[in-house]
């Protein structure tokens, strides 16, 4: 009986709970500022993305931006 707890598969969840919150705050800790270099590239990617398709609504439908 540690701390109260008598079936080993319920000790083994709360270990296994520790243990996963621990890996995921090990995971956060070495991937902090990843992802962040091609941040501009993607950004521009998605604006022309984006004026394509409304191209294209434009074409097909017959649809006016007031945007633009």
């Amino acid at each position: 009986m540690v701390l109260g707890i008598e079936d080993p598969w319920v000790l083994g969840g709360y270990i296994g709970s520790i243990l996963v919150m621990l890996l995921c705050v090990v995971y956060g800790i070495i991937n902090w500022n990843k992802g962040g270099e091609d941040e501009e590239e993607q950004i521009k990617e998605e604006i022309k993305w984006h004026k394509k398709e409304k191209e294209m609504e434009e074409e097909e439908l017959g649809i006016w931006d007031e945007e633009g």
